[in-house]
């Protein structure tokens, strides 16, 4: 057995205590060999430290396309020639996708909005779509509107928003390689101010942005430092149009290599699928890294690409007797 697994063993199954930086490294570094058996640790980590249950969440996109950052890897970007054009969603349909979101089983319903930050506009269409979903669905509501100010924060725990993502998408270090319209510092100020408001922090990133595999394992520290309490995990699917859209796909034992490495970082966190798990992964993939640390998922659609069918993944976990979250309002 490697000494990075025993030592993960003492350190995180036994203590709770994450891996650091240089941990996380030789986790994304291990043989083929060796792989099984970090996900088998990984798995006893989510087991000991977060149980069984699956947190299930649905995505859907207030205001799709037409944003002005440069954020290399994504189609809803103005600035870039892929085929996404800026829509707008009305109120009534986002309450009809909050019902279907809850109709999968599903506790967590996140509203999106491809934009730099919100604007009046977009603060008045989010509170009245969040008032809509809590007169008629029984689902959390969650939000992911870009970069905020400490009103709009304020704002949105008014609305009885309880949970707000804003991903780093990738270290510090790599993060100028990817957007060039914004800062990472600038997202971190946000992701403090959600954490002081008493908001539920959610933060991940994309793997296979071009970074090396020590900017993985530093991206690994550096979310753990922010201690999340959802950390998606997304596996690039190449956007046509956009300046990442000939990268490579992620490796099927790389992205899972980076499943165990970041669950052993963050032993507590909720560890989500997100996009490109379909095309990275694929169903064995898939069944491999819900028991190599993943204890959450995103079902159906994302926000420009298409998913696997909410059906598909409720049954891949039944199938491995893991129980979905009920819905608490006392998250």
């Amino acid at each position: 057995m490697p000494e990075i697994l025993d030592q993960a063993r003492a350190q995180v199954l036994e203590n709770g205590v994450g891996l650091d930086e240089a941990g996380a490294l030789a986790v994304l570094n291990l043989p083929d060999e060796h792989l099984p058996a970090a996900l088998q640790l990984a798995h006893e980590v989510r087991m000991r430290w977060c149980g069984p249950e699956v947190e299930v969440e649905g995505i859907v996109s207030l205001k799709t396309g037409g944003c002005p950052e440069d954020c290399h890897f994504c189609s809803q970007s103005g600035l870039f020639t892929s085929p996404v054009r800026a829509v707008w969603l009305d109120i009534p349909s986002l309450v009809e996708a909050a019902r279907q979101t809850a109709a999968t089983g599903a506790t967590e319903f996140c509203i999106v909005a491809a934009v730099r930050g919100p604007d009046a506009r977009l603060m008045k269409q989010m509170r009245e779509g969040v008032a809509a979903i809590k007169a008629e669905v029984d689902i959390q509501v969650a939000a992911s509107l870009g970069m905020l100010s400490q009103e709009q924060v304020d704002e949105l725990v008014d609305m009885g928003v309880h949970r707000y993502n804003h991903n780093l998408e990738t270290c510090r270090s790599y993060f100028p390689n990817v957007v060039t319209t914004h800062t990472w510092e600038e997202r971190w100020d946000t992701l403090r101010m959600v954490r002081d408001s008493g908001m539920e922090v959610c933060c991940g990133g994309i793997l296979g942005l071009g970074e090396t595999v020590e900017q993985r394992a530093e991206f690994a520290a550096q979310l753990a430092e922010l201690n999340p309490h959802e950390v998606p995990l997304n596996f690039l699917n190449p956007r046509p149009g956009t300046p990442l859209g000939d990268r490579p796909v992620v490796e099927g034992k790389d992205a899972l290599r980076a499943i165990a490495a970041f669950r052993l970082a963050m032993p507590r966190t909720i560890l989500r699928y997100a996009g490109g798990r379909e095309l990275t992964l694929g169903d064995l993939g898939t069944r491999d890294g819900l028991l190599g640390g993943i204890n959450a998922v995103i079902v159906g659609n994302y926000l420009t690409t298409l998913g696997r069918p909410a059906t598909d993944d409720l049954k891949l976990l039944d199938d491995l007797k893991m129980p979905v979250k009920a819905l608490s309002a006392t998250l």
